[in-house]
Protein backbone atom coordinates (compact mmCIF):
# COMPACT_ATOMS: atom_id res chain seq x y z
CA UNK A 1 0.00 0.00 0.00
CA UNK A 2 3.12 2.06 0.28
CA UNK A 3 2.90 3.16 3.80
CA UNK A 4 6.55 2.16 5.35
CA UNK A 5 7.37 1.43 8.74
CA UNK A 6 9.48 4.98 9.06
CA UNK A 7 6.05 6.98 8.59
CA UNK A 8 4.57 5.23 11.81
CA UNK A 9 7.83 5.63 13.25
CA UNK A 10 7.60 9.71 12.89
CA UNK A 11 3.89 9.83 14.10
CA UNK A 12 4.52 7.54 17.40
CA UNK A 13 7.33 10.48 17.92
CA UNK A 14 5.34 12.79 16.47
CA UNK A 15 2.62 11.92 19.23
CA UNK A 16 5.26 11.88 21.78
CA UNK A 17 5.84 15.95 21.06
CA UNK A 18 2.10 16.40 20.53
CA UNK A 19 1.52 15.34 24.09
CA UNK A 20 4.39 17.07 25.79
CA UNK A 21 3.05 19.96 24.10
CA UNK A 22 -0.40 19.77 25.46
CA UNK A 23 1.22 18.80 29.44
CA UNK A 24 3.36 22.24 28.48
CA UNK A 25 0.17 24.13 27.44
CA UNK A 26 -2.09 23.09 30.13
CA UNK A 27 0.36 24.27 32.94
CA UNK A 28 -0.37 28.22 32.49
CA UNK A 29 -4.22 27.74 32.38
CA UNK A 30 -6.79 28.25 34.88
CA UNK A 31 -7.52 25.12 37.39
CA UNK A 32 -10.99 24.21 35.81
CA UNK A 33 -9.48 24.31 31.92
CA UNK A 34 -6.63 22.50 33.14
CA UNK A 35 -7.83 18.77 33.67
CA UNK A 36 -9.54 18.61 30.59
CA UNK A 37 -6.19 19.80 29.20
CA UNK A 38 -4.67 17.14 30.88
CA UNK A 39 -6.76 14.69 30.19
CA UNK A 40 -6.35 15.61 26.58
CA UNK A 41 -2.64 14.94 26.53
CA UNK A 42 -3.06 11.50 28.08
CA UNK A 43 -5.02 10.61 25.03
CA UNK A 44 -2.88 11.89 22.76
CA UNK A 45 0.17 10.05 24.78
CA UNK A 46 -2.10 6.48 24.06
CA UNK A 47 -1.37 7.20 20.33
CA UNK A 48 2.04 6.42 20.42
CA UNK A 49 2.49 3.20 21.76
CA UNK A 50 -0.17 2.25 18.95
CA UNK A 51 2.04 4.10 16.34
CA UNK A 52 5.34 2.04 17.68
CA UNK A 53 3.34 -1.26 17.04
CA UNK A 54 1.75 -0.52 13.50
CA UNK A 55 5.75 0.51 12.71
CA UNK A 56 7.33 -2.63 14.27
CA UNK A 57 4.38 -4.57 12.43
CA UNK A 58 5.01 -2.72 9.00
CA UNK A 59 8.83 -3.56 9.35
CA UNK A 60 8.10 -6.70 9.88
CA UNK A 61 6.47 -7.42 6.49
CA UNK A 62 8.97 -5.80 4.47
CA UNK A 63 11.48 -7.64 5.95
CA UNK A 64 9.33 -10.58 5.23
CA UNK A 65 8.72 -9.08 1.58
CA UNK A 66 12.44 -8.67 0.75
CA UNK A 67 13.48 -12.51 2.12
CA UNK A 68 10.52 -13.83 -0.46
CA UNK A 69 12.22 -11.77 -3.16
CA UNK A 70 15.44 -13.39 -2.50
Amino acid sequence: MGIKSEYAYAAGFGSIGMTFASWLASRGKPDDSRAQSDRWGIFVGQWAPTFLAVGIALRLEEQKSLTMKK
